[in-house]
């Protein structure tokens, strides 16, 4: 559709010029500077269309290498970074860490590193208590009102040095907390539009 539109859009254009070029010139200078601020506008408009639809084509390719889930699409990443590079590389491909919102997704995120990254067992996601202890957030800060702990390791620990998340595909996909330069697999999410 968009690869039809720009052909289309100049063919108007052009011949909306050839017509305005045999009008009396008085009245050509007026027109002739409608119509730039229009084709201008209408370019404008092109542009952000085209990079709309380049945003949902690479979002369509992280859903087609991951799942779609929640109207979120999601992926495994399998080289161990540290909590903020994880997260630091996630913004930079258009997510961030993935952060479940509630049991069934949070599952849906243990099932899928299962079956995606075989034999790893942690993987970091997007919920900390970086800026005060024990008060849990996303990577937007925003409060997190779900959680998974492991609490027969009686987790989270509480200590300053550990505070940032990760979800235990061995534990059964629940959370306890680790320091934040230890290198971990990662799981990234991403909003579909």
């Amino acid at each position: 559709m968009a690869r039809l539109a720009l052909p289309i859009f100049l063919v108007l254009c052009l011949s909306s010029l050839h017509y305005s070029s045999g009008r009396p010139s008085r009245t050509r200078k007026a027109v002739s500077a409608r119509q730039t601020d229009d084709v201008k506008s209408q370019l404008d408009k092109l542009w952000q269309e085209v990079n709309s639809l380049k945003e949902i084509q690479a979002l369509q390719t992280v859903c087609l290498r991951g799942i779609k889930a929640h109207r979120k699409c999601y992926l495994t990443i399998e080289e161990p970074k540290h909590y903020h590079e994880a997260n630091e590389d996630c913004i930079a491909q258009g997510g961030t860490l993935a952060t479940p919102r509630d049991l069934i997704e949070n599952n849906e995120l243990r099932d899928y590193a299962k079956r995606s990254a075989p034999g790893s067992k942690d993987f970091w996601i997007g919920v900390a208590d970086i800026v005060k202890e024990g008060q849990y957030v996303d990577v937007n800060s925003m409060p997190i009102s779900f959680f998974n702990w492991d609490r027969s390791k009686k987790q989270p620990t509480g200590t300053k040095r550990e505070s940032c998340v990760v979800l235990s595909v061995a534990a059964q996909g629940k959370w306890y907390d680790e320091v934040c330069r230890s290198q971990k697999k990662y799981i990234c999410e991403y909003l579909i539009p």
